[in-house]
């Protein structure tokens, strides 16, 4: 039997873009080996009091001002080239995509405001402080998607093309890619005990999590066997990703991943809100398990890594620090796992459940499932890795490297939560027939899912510092 087009594996688009993009950023930075900064022109946002002052460029000498309308300019052209190659008007292109970056750094911007991100008293003379740092502007852009995605939804609609969560955040992670290594150079010890951790952390989780959530749907609420793997994976493995890719794997009916993955970016932004301030509070001396516990609990590349970025705002542990890393590189590697662990299921479909003829699964199967934009974190990680172990004296080089990339990975990180917001229709939980899903991912996430990842969490992460020491000689 042929293979139908609703069968084919396809691939999202805002992957091959998130890889073309990231690979661009890192391309131009892999100057600053030489010594040169191409994009040392790209804003850099400081904590502020004097509007004036709240931006400068990375390294070139230019008022400011003019760096952050660069920035603007050169994201909202990428934006516009990605939804003018979709076939979209020009002019609306290039309107919804200004208004994103507008919202997105704007709302970024003022999450910078001294009295709310200062963490030192002697820096500002202030009536309060929060002490947030700047991250909190992530939590300000957050909130403005939320409000225009819910009460005025049809700006939101309008600018709903260029908000895209999946684009941002994939690139970003690329990126995070370049961090990694620039943080661990020479630090390789503490690299392989949380990429080794991660990895066992992973497992564990994939085999506790899946089955169990699945038992829930199927014993307890009594969901067919169509609808109890794709919760499974959403609630349990890498939300909307996990959740697409098994109804696919399993052949279920579009609408069974469609009514999952709307209910795990509704939660997916409450686990955002609420558990990184649960960790501070509750992990005050362990940020690397708060870290871990981001990667292991909330659902979605975009919440997760958007998380990870609130968590170790809130612990501020210093310049280096493992933490967004960490939780970054958990999440990869969940990606990573979800192309086989779709290939797994869909074997075990064909054999015991499938009641008509189907086609066989292929082996490509597993590589066609994998998010292309892994490809471009681990040639950025790996390869600067090597270049750093072959050649140490290209270590600043890899400094001013990551130093270019960094001024984009934040501002991506802005956009991915400003889209996030745009997407959680808080209406959709008043839906017919989503009181049972809602119902099970409660239970599931609250009564043991994230309590387990904490567990699992603190046995791999407990003694591991979140500023690498120093090896001496």
């Amino acid at each position: 039997m042929s293979e139908t087009p609703q069968q084919r594996v396809t691939r999202p688009h805002d992957d091959a873009w998130a890889l073309a993009i990231s690979l661009g950023v890192v391309g131009l930075a892999l100057f600053g080996l030489a010594g040169a900064q191409p994009l040392g022109w790209a804003a850099r946002f400081e904590e502020w009091v004097i509007p004036a002052k709240a931006v400068r460029p990375v390294a070139w000498e230019m008022p400011g001002w003019l760096s952050l309308a660069a920035t603007i300019a050169a994201v909202s052209a990428v934006l516009t080239a990605r939804l003018a190659a979709l076939g979209r008007p020009l002019a609306a292109s290039l309107g919804a995509s200004l208004a994103v970056v507008l919202l997105g750094l704007g709302a970024y911007l003022l999450g910078h405001q001294a009295c709310v991100a200062a963490t030192d008293d002697r820096k500002f003379i202030l009536p309060f402080r929060l002490g947030l740092t700047g991250e909190a502007g992530y939590l300000v852009a957050l909130a403005a998607g939320l409000v225009l995605g819910n009460l005025f939804p049809r700006v939101a609609n309008a600018i709903a093309p260029a908000a895209r969560t999946e684009l941002f955040i994939k690139t970003a992670i690329v990126l995070v890619g370049v961090s990694l290594a620039a943080k661990t150079l020479g630090q390789q010890a503490a690299a392989s005990r949380v990429l080794l951790r991660g990895v066992a952390a992973i497992a564990e989780a994939y085999l506790l999590y899946w089955g169990l959530v699945y038992l829930l749907a199927r014993t307890v609420f009594r969901f067919p066997r169509e609808w109890s793997a794709p919760l499974a994976s959403g609630i349990s493995i890498c939300g909307v990703s996990a959740a697409m890719a098994t109804g696919a794997a399993i052949r279920a009916r579009s609408g069974v991943a469609v009514l999952v993955s709307s209910l795990v970016v509704v939660f997916s932004t409450i686990e955002l809100v609420v558990l990184p301030f649960l960790a501070r509070w509750l992990l005050p001396d362990h940020p690397m398990v708060a870290a871990a516990w981001m990667g292991l609990a909330v659902k979605t590349d975009g919440a997760a890594v958007a998380a990870g970025a609130v968590t170790e705002a809130l612990y501020h542990p210093g310049p280096g620090n493992l933490m967004v890393a960490t939780t970054t590189l958990i999440k990869v590697f969940i990606d990573l796992f979800i192309g086989v662990w779709c290939f797994v299921l869909a074997i075990a479909w064909q054999r015991w459940f499938r009641t008509e003829p189907s086609d066989k699964v292929r082996w490509m199967e597993i590589i066609e499932r994998m998010p292309l934009f892994l490809v471009g974190y681990f040639l950025a990680f790996l390869g600067l890795m090597f270049l750093g172990n072959q050649w140490p004296a290209t270590l600043g080089g890899i400094k001013l490297v990551e130093g270019q990339t960094e001024a984009f990975r934040k501002p991506l990180f802005a956009l991915a939560f400003l889209s996030i917001g745009m997407a959680t229709d808080l209406r959709r939980l008043a839906s017919p027939g989503m009181g049972r899903l809602v119902l099970v991912y409660l239970v599931s996430i609250f009564g043991f899912i994230i309590w387990m990842a904490l567990a699992i969490s603190w046995i791999f992460f407990h003694d591991i510092p979140a500023l690498p020491v120093p090896v001496t000689p």
